[in-house]
C-alpha cells in the first residue's frame, strides 16, 4: 500500500489487489488497512513541539499518529469511470441507506484507517489521496442526496470507544449544530446527547421526543469497541467539503482529549474552518456557533432551546 523515499517520505500507492477495486454486496468490502504510521521523520518535520508531542508518537522506529479518521461516502450512483481502486479507500458496496430499500441501487466508498493529523507534511498527503478520488467524492461526478450519509470514525491511542465519546461530547455542541436536520433522521436519531451507553438505553431523551431515545446501531454517535463512530454527519459533496470536516474533527479530539479548554476556546480555533465551510458567510457561520452553544447545553443537561427544538422534536 505505501512506498517510502528518505528524502520525501511516505508515498500512498495503489495495492493492485482486485477486489478493491469493484463494487461488493452490502458488508463484504475489503478491510481497510491501517495508514496511521511512517517511518520517516521527514513526515512531521514541520509540526510544532505542541503538535508532535500531542498527536505523534515514537515506538519501534516508527511515528505513528495517535488519532485516526475513518469516513464512509455514500452515493446514489457512480461515475462511470470511476470504479476502480484508490489509494484513499478501501473498496466498495452496496448500500442501503443510500436506496437499496425503495428498490435503487446505491453504493457506499469507505476510506481506510487515516492518520488525524495537525496542519503539515503529512496532512497533505491524506489530502492529496482525497483530491485523487474526486471522482467518487465530488457529486459532480458521483451524484448524492438527502437520503445518503457521510459517517465519520475517530479513535484514540490507549482509549475505547466509551472513554473517547466521554470527552468529546463535551465539545460535540458544534457536530450537531453542522448536521441538525439530520438529527431525526432514522439511521441517526438515537440518543442524541451522547450519553454512555449504561445510562443512554434508559434515559436518553426527554419526554416528547419524537424518537425513543435509544436503538442499538442508529445513535448520532456509535460506540465501536476501540472507536467512536459519528453517524449524524451529512453525505460528502466534494473534496474541499471533506477536508474541512477532517480539519474540523482534529481540532475537537485534539481540544477533548488534549487542550481540555474552554468551549469558546475551541470555537476561537474552529471558527476559520466553520466559516470556509460557509464559503466565507460570516453571518450564517455566527447563526451556527449560536446554535453550537444552544446544542452543546442540551448534549450536557438535556436543555432544549427554541432555536434548536425544531430539530430535536
Amino acid at each position: 500500500m505505501t512506498t517510502t523515499k528518505f528524502k520525501i517520505g511516505i508515498q500512498y500507492t495503489l495495492t493492485g489487489e482486485h477486489n478493491r477495486g469493484v463494487v461488493h454486496d452490502y458488508h463484504y468490502k475489503p478491510s481497510p488497512l491501517s495508514l496511521n504510521k511512517t517511518p520517516f521523520a521527514v513526515d512531521i518535520a514541520g509540526l510544532k513541539p505542541a503538535g508532535k508531542r500531542q498527536a505523534i508518537k515514537f515506538d519501534g522506529g516508527v511515528y505513528e499518529s495517535k488519532f485516526t479518521i475513518g469516513m464512509e461516502v455514500e452515493k446514489n450512483t457512480l461515475h462511470r469511470d470511476s470504479i476502480r481502486e484508490y489509494e484513499l479507500f478501501c473498496g466498495f458496496e452496496e448500500d442501503s441507506s443510500a436506496g437499496i430499500r425503495q428498490g435503487i441501487r446505491g453504493y457506499e466508498a469507505v476510506t481506510h484507517i487515516l492518520p488525524l493529523l495537525p496542519e503539515g507534511k503529512w496532512r497533505t498527503k491524506v489530502f492529496d489521496m482525497m483530491h485523487k478520488a474526486e471522482k467518487i467524492i465530488d457529486d459532480r461526478y458521483s451524484p448524492s442526496n438527502g437520503r445518503c450519509g457521510g459517517h465519520i470514525t475517530i479513535g484514540v491511542d490507549g482509549m475505547d470507544g466509551e472513554q473517547i465519546n466521554e470527552e468529546v461530547r463535551k465539545y460535540s455542541g458544534i457536530v450537531l449544530a453542522l448536521f441538525r436536520n439530520r438529527l431525526k433522521n432514522l439511521y441517526c436519531g438515537a440518543n442524541r446527547r451522547m450519553q454512555p451507553s449504561g445510562l443512554s438505553k434508559y434515559n436518553s431523551a426527554p419526554q416528547g421526543y419524537s424518537h425513543s431515545g435509544w436503538h442499538y446501531k442508529y445513535q448520532t454517535a456509535l460506540v465501536k469497541g476501540m472507536v467512536l463512530e459519528f453517524r449524524v454527519p451529512s453525505r460528502f459533496e466534494s473534496v474541499k467539503q471533506m477536508m474541512r470536516r477532517y480539519e474540523l474533527f482534529y481540532e475537537l479530539v485534539n481540544h477533548a482529549i488534549n487542550v481540555k479548554g474552554s468551549q469558546s476556546a475551541f470555537f476561537a480555533k474552529v471558527h476559520p474552518i466553520v466559516l470556509s465551510m460557509y464559503n466565507g458567510d460570516a453571518e450564517k457561520t455566527e447563526i451556527m456557533f449560536k446554535l453550537a452553544k444552544d446544542f452543546q447545553k442540551f448534549i450536557d443537561r438535556g436543555v432544549i432551546s427554541n432555536e434548536i427544538a425544531m430539530y430535536l422534536r
